[in-house]
């Protein structure tokens, strides 16, 4: 009997109506013979509703406490769900992250997915449950809830997937699959059949917001088939039908993706810019400042140095745009301080927005940075970083232009004329 694990997301979960709507889901794969865990987030709003009432109390809520309080959303998905299912007639027992238990880290708000013991919901799905777990949570060693950060239900369900050795990892959400861009930006974006695991992780690094990074990652280093499709289409659709939808995340590449250079243009709003000017040219200079950041559990993306002729470097790096006045701060009053560097300024600029294009083709294809560089001359939008990989280019620019990049680019790349 296969195993599949089921997500669904915060506006798959909106509504008492929503949720029984997955319940009849949920019991359409039961029925067929498929064993399942699946894994809910909190209803939608519920988190940022939680966390405006800590914010309320404390203005930098303690995060201890704060993933103590966040858990209590999830809690009340899984339960609902699983109330759902019984009053439909199937067999449901719902989990907290620490009931399973789901081990994590204890870096809070941002914790990791140690590992998960699966003995328990083993025996439930053997026994004929469908077994609910709580996404977004698990316990660290000393036994104190903790989260693993905004969307890490997706990391939950794949990491879960990877333990059980699921056939596969189904991701609903409000969306019906990965496209080239975001709709909302360029109506003409393209819904793709498939998408490589390569792709997928560079889109999600770069700021799409389909799925988690992490759980990309976790999908990637156990290969677990992972499908994003949607919640919001009939529930009672035929099986077979179902199974046809969304977008499958691969680890083969088919003729499909050669004939694409560039498969996606993703963009993050999120970034926000800070520069070092003038700081000695020695060696350790990026260590001393880099290593304080990452103590500080601070995520650096694009890093740039720029060597001088004086005995003087400037150092350029960008940070989620939430720990901005921190990074700044940090660096200003204890990073050159206790490391006695001088500096001619540090600086930092939170308008900024990051555009990427994506695309396994451009291993062998040339000129696609160029025409990327090109399309953004011509719109008039200055570039201020750059940084690439094999199958990606990333520009940092002022994000009052992120839409017009975009659709500019995604012009450019004749992405709205792609296969899908």
């Amino acid at each position: 009997m296969s195993l599949i694990v089921h997500k669904y997301g915060g506006t798959s979960m909106g509504s008492i109506e929503r949720i029984k709507n997955v319940a009849r889901r949920v019991a359409k794969w039961h029925r067929a013979g498929y064993q399942l865990v699946v894994v809910p987030s909190a209803m939608s709003g519920e988190t940022n509703r939680l966390i405006s009432l800590a914010k309320e109390i404390q203005d930098q809520p303690d995060e201890r406490e704060l993933d103590m309080l966040c858990c209590t959303g999830e809690q009340v998905s899984v339960a609902l769900l699983a109330m759902a299912l019984k009053n439909i007639g199937i067999d449901a027992v719902s989990f907290t992250g620490w009931q399973v238990p789901v081990k994590t880290d204890s870096a809070y708000t941002k914790a990791r997915i140690e590992s998960i013991d699966d003995a328990r919901i083993r025996a439930e799905i053997n026994a004929g449950k469908v077994v609910i777990v709580t996404g977004f949570q698990g316990i660290d060693s000393l036994g104190n809830p903790t989260t693993l950060g905004r969307g890490g239900s997706d990391t939950s369900a794949v990491a879960m997937a990877a333990a059980l050795k699921a056939q596969e990892c189904l991701i609903y959400t409000d969306v019906d699959g990965i496209y080239t861009t975001d709709p909302r930006v360029v109506p003409e974006a393209r819904r793709m059949r498939v998408v490589s695991f390569e792709e997928m992780l560079e889109m999600a690094s770069m700021g799409s917001k389909v799925l988690q990074i992490r759980s990309v990652e976790f999908a990637g280093k156990y290969r677990v088939p992972t499908r994003v499709l949607s919640s919001l289409t009939d529930p009672d659709m035929p099986l077979d039908e179902e199974k046809k939808q969304g977008t499958l995340i691969t680890f083969e590449e088919d003729e499909h993706m050669e004939q694409a250079v560039v498969s996606g243009i993703a963009f993050n709003r999120d970034e926000a810019k800070i520069m070092v000017r003038g700081v000695s040219d020695k060696p350790g200079v990026a260590y001393q400042i880099l290593g304080a950041v990452a103590d500080a559990n601070i995520d650096v993306d694009m890093i740039i140095q720029n060597q001088g002729t004086d005995g003087l470097t400037d150092f350029t790096f960008t940070v989620h745009r939430n720990d901005y006045q921190k990074t700044l701060n940090l660096i200003k009053n204890k990073v050159l301080v206790e490391n006695n560097l001088t500096a001619k300024e540090v600086v930092g600029d939170a308008n900024v927005c990051k555009v990427s294009i994506v695309g396994i083709g451009m291993r062998s294809h040339v000129g696609i940075a160029s025409l990327m560089f090109k399309t953004l001359f011509e719109e008039g939008i200055n570039i201020q970083m750059i940084s690439t990989s094999e199958i990606k280019v990333s520009v940092i620019i002022n994000d009052k232009y992120m839409e017009l990049a975009v659709r500019a680019l995604h012009r450019a790349f004749e992405l709205d004329a792609a296969q899908s």
